[in-house]
């Protein structure tokens, strides 16, 4: 019902922008104060005339460690060290380290190298800094999602302090909601990782937020063109514990309340972090990790659009002598959101919500220097809402419950004067929908055929999911390494959305008797080559991923076509596959990395392209980033960043037919056409001065420094002519930043 409101692209239909789109290029002109454009005729921005006979264009070739414990707390001897909650060490990325890590397909983000990085507006972001590392692909400007080795962004999890956390971006994804002053360890998984993680069929992105200085008191301001933020933290009292409280808020609101034009439109957004340590004796220290982020978006007489995410961690570490410990969490996270709009005489409401609680225990135990097992235990309850509408008079609603155990077991170990270091694990899952709510069966159409209702927590279906894991080092001499590793990944929940962005909107495919939870194989392997000081390296990894269950829309269906999400989607299988590229210069005044990355993605699922293999929405063919960084002396420091993406992949119409006087389109094969392609520089310069314990820093910036204008989304319109036979069809490319400078000021004590 209601498929008029939104965007169809099938067959026969007229071209017209999605709602998902035109929502965000709303509040991005908002934003900008009109910088974002529909931009004129150029050349490198229109189409062919398109004929009845016009052809679309084919497709151009155009060792890891626990939650809240630092890597070295697994070395034989290490569980007494002090800071093995108090202090978060993040591991550097140079000085040869990739040769002897032991996990294939890990990047450890170094938080003070992203503090150096040009910044969007003088935000510091995690997510924009983890889009320039090979095999990580951004989804566009001023969106936050990131794709990682041919998933998309809703095949990733993300995990702060051992809670799952969505849609983590500020403005739709303008900034991340992660408060950079608060984070501490930062690494992002690419498909391979140890048996105690899971939830994504693409990644993992894990984040332990910053524990509090034990020895001192100090305070961070930074005040920048959009938001001002504040972090504070310190010891509690003489015993090692620690606190940390950290802040960000926007000011936008008061620039648009004071434009008379804009003055009954909101932007507004929030984060907080608090973490408070606790050592309890020699042998036990407990953890408390609090997080909440909130955003509005109001555009007069058109849109509200609101979503919040909460999350909070209780971790207690229990050392027994030197070789055993046992880390026990109790975690919960509440996502929602909510959407109302007015279009076309219609008023629509929606909501939705993920809220999770999870209890997790885990132990590991070092017989040997060389040698190290950890076994686990969690389950973690569910509740879903995918759904909730008033559309007019219809009130409409779609809830389920889920339960997920799990067991798993892991077995580090180094051989031959540690020359091959080999890690393997076994994950088994249980993913179980409850009942209390309808369930259906369904037919090829996705109509519904029959409706049981079970009763309150019982197991309507189990789906048992043997998740194996192995990874190798081996080390051919001090500066080469050969690495290689295998993965099953099972993601329970997965995101269904209209568009290729990352927006608040997704509806949520739960695991049922009728949706399958979405398995992703993956190889890897992979070179490592370093020089005797560690000053450069170089990596090339190669993978291929096989995925089972994935689901998509049907032809002709959006996500507010029936309140029952089984009926709007079918299944399929996807691949991935590609070889990434990198060199790092580690040492010296001038450090920064070159990556490049070349990967094909594609899908196959029932109902679309007549069950043939198709180009993913996601797929780009070249994706090349340069990052270079200078310490210049006397407190300057200059950064720079450079990116080239092949055009997102796109359907382009071709031909067209008049009705009643207006011009409708055939589409051609989906997504077989390209956008043009996407790059940026970006620039910035810090200068730094320090009295007493004082450091007064000033940030300057140039985002797309030479302002190019690349693709938001690409639209098609009709110019010349007096009817069909005699128009040239153009397409239209809508920007959104040209060139923006920026400034931030940031305080510490």
């Amino acid at each position: 019902m209601f498929d008029d409101l939104f965007m169809t692209r099938g067959v026969g239909q007229r071209g017209r922008a999605s709602w998902c789109g035109w929502m965000v290029a709303v509040l991005l002109w908002l934003l900008t104060g009109g910088a974002m454009t529909a931009a004129p005729m150029r050349d490198d921005m229109v189409a062919e005339p398109v004929r009845d006979d016009m052809a679309a264009a084919p497709v151009r070739d155009d060792m890891e460690r626990l939650t809240d414990l630092p890597q070295d707390s697994l070395r034989r001897g290490s569980v007494h060290r002090q800071d093995t909650l108090t202090e978060v060490v993040v591991t550097s990325r140079g000085n040869g380290r990739r040769v002897i890590d032991q996990q294939i397909g890990v990047e450890k983000v170094d938080v003070a190298t992203m503090s150096r990085l040009p910044a969007m507006f003088g935000e510091r972001d995690i997510i924009k800094s983890l889009q320039l590392l090979p095999g990580v692909k951004q989804e566009g400007d001023g969106l936050g999602g990131y794709q990682v080795r041919g998933g998309t962004s809703a095949q990733n999890h993300i995990l702060l302090d051992g809670a799952s956390v969505y849609n983590i971006g500020h403005l739709m994804g303008l900034f991340s909601s992660f408060n950079d002053d608060a984070m501490g360890n930062v690494e992002l998984f690419k498909g391979l990782m140890a048996a105690r993680y899971s939830g994504g069929s693409s990644s993992l992105l894990n984040i332990v937020t910053r524990s509090g200085a034990v020895d001192d008191h100090h305070l961070t301001t930074s005040v920048g063109l959009l938001s001002a933020k504040a972090e504070a933290d310190g010891p509690l009292g003489s015993g090692g514990s620690s606190y940390l409280v950290a802040g960000r808020v926007s000011y936008l609101d008061f620039f648009i309340k004071g434009t008379p034009k804009y003055s009954k439109n909101t932007l507004r957004f929030y984060d907080a972090n608090a973490r408070l340590n606790f050592r309890l004796g020699d042998a036990d220290q407990l953890s408390l990790a609090l997080f909440h982020s909130s955003d509005r978006i109001d555009v007069e007489k058109m849109l509200a659009t609101q979503w919040t995410n909460t999350s909070g961690s209780l971790s207690w570490l229990h050392t027994r002598g030197s070789h055993s410990y046992a880390l026990t969490q109790l975690v919960g996270s509440n996502y929602t959101s909510k959407q109302g709009m007015e279009m076309y005489s219609f008023s629509v409401n929606m909501k939705g919500y993920d809220r999770q609680v999870t209890l997790r225990h885990q132990q590991t135990w070092e017989p040997m220097a060389a040698h190290a097992l950890n076994a686990g235990a969690e389950t973690t309850l569910m509740g879903l809402q995918s759904a909730e509408w008033r559309i007019q008079a219809t009130h409409e609603r779609e809830k389920r419950d889920i339960w997920v155990a799990a067991l798993w077991l892991q077995d580090d170990m180094s051989l031959w004067q540690r020359r091959l270091q080999l890690s393997a694990g076994l994950r088994c899952e249980w993913i179980s929908p409850l009942g209390g709510k309808p369930y259906y069966e369904l037919d090829d159409q996705g109509r519904i055929v029959d409706t049981f209702h079970p009763r309150r927590w019982s197991l309507v279906k189990t789906y048992a999911c043997l998740q194996p894991r192995l990874s190798l080092t081996w080390r051919l001499t001090s500066q080469v390494s050969v690495k290689a590793g295998y993965s099953r990944l099972v993601q329970s929940v997965q995101p269904v959305r209209n568009s290729s962005m990352t927006l608040p909107l997704d509806r949520l495919a739960f695991t049922s008797n009728n949706v399958k939870p979405q398995v992703a194989d993956q190889v890897a392997a992979g070179l490592t080559v370093a020089t005797a000081d560690g000053g450069w390296d170089w990596t090339a990894d190669g993978y291929w991923k096989r995925l089972k269950n994935v689901y998509d829309f049907r032809e002709g269906k959006v996500f507010t076509s029936d309140i029952e999400i089984e009926r709007l989607i079918t299944g399929g299988r996807g691949r991935a596959y590609g070889m990434e590229l990198a060199m790092h210069r580690n040492k010296g005044a001038l450090t920064g990395w070159v990556a490049y990355t070349l990967s094909w993605v594609q899908n196959q699922i029932d109902g679309i392209m007549g069950g043939r293999w198709y180009t993913a929405p996601n797929d780009r063919r070249h994706d090349l980033t340069l990052v270079m960084m200078a310490e210049l002396g006397k407190g300057w420091t200059l950064a720079s960043t450079w990116r080239y993406t092949t055009g997102q992949a796109m359907t382009a119409p071709t031909g067209k037919y008049e009705l009643n006087g207006e011009t409708h389109y055939y589409f051609g094969p989906r997504n077989e056409s390209r956008a043009p392609a996407y790059h940026r520089l970006d620039l910035s310069a810090a200068y730094s001065t320090r009295k007493g314990k004082a450091t007064r820093t000033w940030t300057f910036g140039l985002f797309n420094a030479y302002n190019r204008y690349n693709p938001f989304f690409v639209s098609f319109k009709e110019q010349g002519g007096t009817d069909v036979r005699s128009s040239d069809t153009k397409a239209v490319v809508t920007s959104i930043f040209g060139i923006v400078p920026t400034v931030s000021f940031t305080y510490e004590y």
